[in-house]
């Protein structure tokens, strides 16, 4: 039996005593304690152990409060590959006796984890969360934010009517009452809120040269806004503070943590799905009027051409603007449509660029 001094506290008295310690294999344990008077044993099953460096400290499950300490990294190797040969080391005494190259893979394993969490599976999540709110505050969150933009921009009343009367000739799909704004701006850029309101700058209205790239824009936007995308993002963003909120399914945190972020909503860049099934769904949209589809992709290749327009936030976030119009053209290409000259929408549209 392999023996070694050690220290023991029975858990009752302060005062240590010293002892021996031997592993026991023939018992299947530790014994310990004092010739003069006498030894106490620790069955296999009764053992927790620590170990720091060469000190190992030994606990019996059934008296916490006592301890046998040693100092002879001989004897805690000996105890430490007996219980595994018996089957009684815990799966995190197993990880702490592989080694350092193995706890390094591990912590690597580890932080990949949890940085896939971060970016993947709480941002999910939080999307998720969507469902959770109903779209009354969709609307309420949107009116906030377009009320406070009014305030600091000027809106051109006569292109906002003409824009207005040319979509409403549309159908759109739509699963809420849209409005379009028409800001003066040599901006080149348009966005949608939750609430249904699109604002569109005349910087892009100038640049257009087809009422079917009007109609590629409006259908985008709206396709945004039936899908709920301002408010996927924008629980995207904050996922971190909304996951909690959705695990505990309070609709109040929720809205609260949204709510300060109202002012968020213009600056949100879509993900790439969102980009990709707003640009599928505009697309076909187009079609569902029998306009030429191939306007959408004519706007994105004049704005994308073009070296004196800083790229709109609606076409320059992920993914890049070439695939989309490879995507789109695909899209085109092996869907069946028709389309023809709309003399009214031509004639609105002119109201609106001109």
């Amino acid at each position: 039996m392999a023996t070694t001094p050690g220290i023991y506290f029975d858990g009752i008295s302060s005062k240590p005593q010293a002892i021996d310690v031997q592993l026991d294999e023939l018992n299947a344990g530790i014994r310990f304690g004092t010739f003069s008077e006498g030894f106490n044993l620790w069955l296999v099953e009764e053992i927790t152990f620590e170990q720091i460096g060469n000190s190992m400290e030994i606990r019996n499950k059934h008296h916490s409060l006592a301890l046998v300490k040693v100092n002879d990294a001989l004897f805690a190797s000996e105890l430490i590959a007996y219980l595994s040969s018996r089957g009684h080391l815990s799966w995190y005494q197993r990880i702490i006796q592989l080694g350092i190259k193995a706890h390094i893979s591990i912590a690597v394993l580890i932080l990949g984890i949890i940085v896939a969490g971060y970016l993947v599976i709480i941002p999910w999540v939080a999307e998720k969360a969507v469902m959770l709110i109903p779209q009354k505050y969709d609307i309420s969150m949107g009116h906030t934010f377009y009320q406070q933009y009014l305030n600091t921009n000027t809106i051109d009343s006569a292109k906002t009517g003409a824009l207005n009367a040319f979509a409403s000739r549309l159908q759109l799909r739509n699963t809420q009452k849209l409005h379009f704004t028409v800001i003066k701006s040599a901006t080149v850029n348009a966005f949608s809120l939750p609430d249904g309101n699109i604002i569109v700058f005349t910087g892009l209205l100038d640049l257009m040269k087809d009422y079917s790239e009007l109609a590629g824009l409006i259908g985008h936007e709206a396709s945004h806004v039936n899908n709920r995308h301002s408010m996927k993002m924008l629980c995207r963003n904050l996922s971190g503070y909304l996951f909690i909120s959705a695990v505990l399914s309070d609709v109040n945190g929720i809205m609260a943590i949204l709510g300060d972020n109202v002012h968020n909503l213009q600056s949100l860049s879509y993900s790439r799905q969102f980009e990709r099934q707003a640009d599928e769904q505009g697309t076909r949209l187009m079609m569902l009027n029998e306009i030429n589809p191939t306007g959408m992709t004519d706007l994105f290749s004049r704005l994308k051409s073009d070296e004196k327009v800083t790229m709109p936030s609606f076409i320059s976030t992920h993914p890049i603007t070439k695939d989309r119009i490879s995507e789109i053209n695909l899209l085109i290409k092996n869907t069946p449509h028709r389309f023809k000259q709309d003399s009214k929408l031509k004639e609105l549209f002119l109201q609106v660029t001109h």
